[in-house]
């Protein structure tokens, strides 16, 4: 939720306004379906609870509560007389966002693999990321978390470049009837890149290769290729 006329103030305060058009009008639910049940009229104030989409629900000052479309929303002040603004996910935000998330599938090493990431903006440019994944192949299956920082070249533009480097941890179960299984961990490291696009909203395509360099027990370390791409979105 993004309420804040300005980045200082908190997304979850609830937010007095004030009706300057001659009325607002609340309806029952979050969209243009829904009735018209209470007008508020010029002079009065609100109190913003939540948003969803582009709808927000609001209390008036007597306790009654509805749902206000963004355009109107838009013509409320605040009690300084400017005008409330928020951020409904746009090219902006996906340039300057603080949290994302996301999920990817691809492969490792020719066996099937499955990624969830989650990241944090320490500048535009750089972030911050934790990513899980799982993988299911023909002779083993097991699982790789990684930490890692990644360097977004052009935040700004649609379609935008970055570069990936990290370390993590790789958990292999070999499947084998021969003798018994041993589940075995070893220490990694990995460099990558790939490409992410803006999409609409609050949502962007990410396509992604990383090499992985596995610290095995043996005198060799393996050397893992992954593809992956999929969806995130950015708070």
């Amino acid at each position: 939720m993004a309420l804040a006329p300005t980045p200082a103030r908190a997304a979850h305060e609830s937010l007095q306004l004030f009706v300057t058009e001659p009325y607002l009008e609340l309806h029952t639910g979050p969209g243009r379906g829904y009735p018209v049940q209470q007008v508020v009229e010029r002079g009065e104030s609100v109190r913003v609870l939540f948003r969803r989409t582009d709808w927000f629900r609001i209390r008036t000052e007597s306790g009654f509560e509805g749902w206000a479309d963004a355009a109107s929303m838009n013509k409320l002040r605040l009690a300084d007389g400017t005008r409330f603004s928020y951020n409904p996910g746009n090219r902006e935000g996906y340039a300057t966002h603080r949290w994302e998330a996301g999920i990817t599938a691809g492969s490792v090493d020719g066996a099937s693999l499955i990624s969830g990431f989650a990241g944090l903006s320490i500048t535009d440019h750089l972030h911050a990321e934790l990513t899980a994944s799982q993988f299911l192949g023909d002779v083993s299956t097991g699982y790789i978390y990684d930490v890692g920082l990644m360097h977004i070249f052009a935040p700004e533009w649609r379609l935008s470049p970055f570069l990936t480097l990290g370390t993590g941890w790789e958990v292999v179960n070999p499947l084998t009837t021969l003798t018994a299984s041993q589940v075995r961990g070893s220490q990694t490291a990995y460099v990558g890149g790939g490409l992410r696009m803006y999409m609409t909203r609050r949502f962007f395509v990410r396509a992604e290769f990383r090499n992985h360099e596995v610290f095995t027990h043996t005198n060799f370390n393996e050397v893992q290729d992954e593809w992956k791409v999929g969806f995130g979105f950015y708070f």
